[in-house]
């Protein structure tokens, strides 16, 4: 029988059907950077929603929390008050990751390092350090090294900004992520962000790749989301997932919980989406493979 409450009960089983099926390890861990210079696109709720859901689906992440705001931590219910230590003191302090890097309670596989507002004033800090751009990759590779640390993918949140901070989070990871909102103006912007990691690319990190763009924000009640989403398609081809994020008060009421959507409501729609753009990822690999080692 087709009512709202068989459909609820269809959508929660296919909820748990997905959960629990297994994603494919990847060979090595994948240091993905999550970045958009344009504020409001999704970008910290995509970190924190796909890293949740390789986690549920038995994977180890990571999420490093390079914005001032420490909104990634919020939403992951880190503690991330001005006496914690934090990514500003990996960066400026050069304290080891594994010193300030916290588990995420509510769900295993998944540790945060958490951004505290001191971050704020590390772009200035920065400026007069010695290779001041690769300090997050010296860090990154000392962790990734060290006895016990094991991780399948580690998200890197940028702010939204093309500071030292985003310059140090491309120079750390070997791929890029880019969420793009499904409004006018949606590309906006987006050519200097790629001319920055082409900048990067040539003189910082040559294997740094933009493996991955994630429509959000998908209103399929409007022409204009579907007119964008064919305008990034055009233009981006491949490399865009297949599956859109779309509008979700669950997606936007979680975080004030304390929580990704994929704990506050593994049956909704939000959830759901990111369970499918999070298994794409992992069984896609990147679209620019290298072979290399991330030591090269």
């Amino acid at each position: 029988m087709d009512t709202p409450i068989a459909r609820e009960a269809a959508v929660a089983l296919m909820a748990v059907g997905r959960r629990t099926a297994p994603m494919p390890e990847p060979e090595q861990t994948r240091v993905m950077v999550v970045a958009n210079q344009k504020g409001g696109v999704g970008k910290t709720t995509t970190t924190v929603n796909l890293a949740a859901a390789l986690a549920v689906s038995g994977l180890r992440v990571l999420v490093v929390d390079l914005d001032p705001q420490g909104n990634a931590s919020t939403a992951l219910g880190i503690d991330h008050h001005a006496e914690i230590p934090s990514i500003y003191d990996v960066m400026v302090e050069e304290t080891p990751i594994s010193d300030v890097v916290q588990k995420v309670e509510e769900i295993d596989g998944l540790w945060c390092v958490p951004a505290t507002i001191d971050l704020a004033g590390a772009e200035i800090e920065l400026v007069s350090m010695v290779a001041r751009e690769s300090r997050m990759r010296k860090a990154m590779d000392q962790h990734l090294k060290s006895e016990g640390v094991e991780y399948d993918y580690v998200f890197i949140d940028c702010p939204p900004s093309l500071g030292l901070l985003t310059v140090n989070a491309l120079v750390g990871g070997d791929e890029v992520l880019i969420p793009i909102q499904c409004e006018y103006y949606a590309l906006e912007g987006l050519s200097q962000l790629l001319k920055n990691i082409d900048m990067v690319r040539a003189h910082l990190n040559r294997e740094l790749a933009v493996s991955t763009i994630l429509l959000t924000m998908y209103d399929g009640r409007t022409r204009l989301a579907a007119q964008v989403a064919d305008e990034v398609r055009r233009h981006f081809g491949d490399t865009v997932l297949r599956t859109a994020i779309p509008r979700s008060v669950r997606i936007s009421e979680a975080p004030s919980y304390g929580q990704t959507v994929m704990t506050y409501d593994a049956a909704s729609s939000g959830a759901l989406s990111y369970l499918e753009a999070a298994r794409e990822i992992a069984e896609r690999g990147t679209t620019d493979q290298h072979g290399e080692t991330r030591d090269g």
